[in-house]
């Protein structure tokens, strides 16, 4: 099973809304969303109010004909505030109840990687041998961290109950951390669907990874022109005030 909810660089729903519409995976069931959120007012069309807004958390499933694994997809709109736990226990339930026997989830992780380079993809698991394992996909070890948010929490549950899970990070540049990022998460892609033994097309996703470099280009130029123009003081003016001066 892959879970993901929105995160930082969006890197995680990106993963998982491309694999669902590439693999074309059916719907399966969904969680009961009152018992996780608490909607905090309505929106009103034309006068007339409408029903309360609940964030869509649900499963999917796909099943593979080459005889290999099947997938069971989780996406969640949104985390919840003060339920974290229990939801995780709810995507892990499932997975237990269809015989689910690893766990993956996907994160950014924040470097000072430069937009131009490209992303590494660091990977930890919830027990030693997992942890081994990542080196033959060419994961780089995630050493010492924390992953924030239920694309993190989901998996410490999962080693609660001793169920294997591998948490996939696509190294993100620090300053693009509030811009989607389909680069990492393409880069996350790739490995996993080594991993899982699945083909799937990327050309979409490569095409967004490019306009992406593309943006990230413009904010960093913007970005070095706001700091140069905070932190410079043009010789010319610096000479008018000698002048006053003297």
């Amino acid at each position: 099973m892959l879970a993901a909810w929105p995160g930082i660089s969006n890197v995680a729903m990106i993963v998982a809304n491309y694999l669902n519409k590439k693999l074309e995976f059916k719907p399966l069931a969904e969680v009961h969303a009152p018992y996780f959120f608490d909607p905090i007012g309505v929106l009103v069309k034309g006068s007339i109010i409408e029903k309360p807004h609940f964030p869509h958390s649900r499963f999917y499933y796909w099943k593979n004909n080459h005889d290999k694994n099947d997938l069971i997809l989780f996406i969640g709109d949104a985390q919840p505030t003060i339920k974290e736990y229990d939801m995780a226990n709810c995507v892990l339930d499932l997975g237990q109840k269809f015989k689910v026997r690893k766990f993956f989830t996907c994160a950014a992780a924040l470097t000072r990687i430069h937009h131009t380079e490209q992303p590494k993809v660091w990977g930890v698991g919830t027990n030693p041998n997992i942890a081994d394992e990542l080196e033959k996909y060419n994961l780089v070890r995630g050493g010492n961290l924390q992953i924030a948010g239920l694309n993190g929490l989901l998996l410490g549950a999962a080693k609660e109950r001793e169920i294997d899970g591998i948490c996939l990070l696509g190294e993100v540049p620090t300053y693009t951390s509030r811009m989607q990022n389909p680069i990492a998460a393409l880069a996350i892609l790739n490995r996993l669907t080594i991993m899982l033994d699945i083909e799937i097309d990327t050309n979409e996703l490569d095409h967004l990874a490019m306009e992406a470099k593309e943006t990230m280009k413009q904010v960093a130029a913007k970005a070095m022109e706001e700091y140069i123009d905070y932190f410079t003081e043009p010789i010319w003016e610096r000479g008018g005030y000698e002048e006053e001066e003297e």
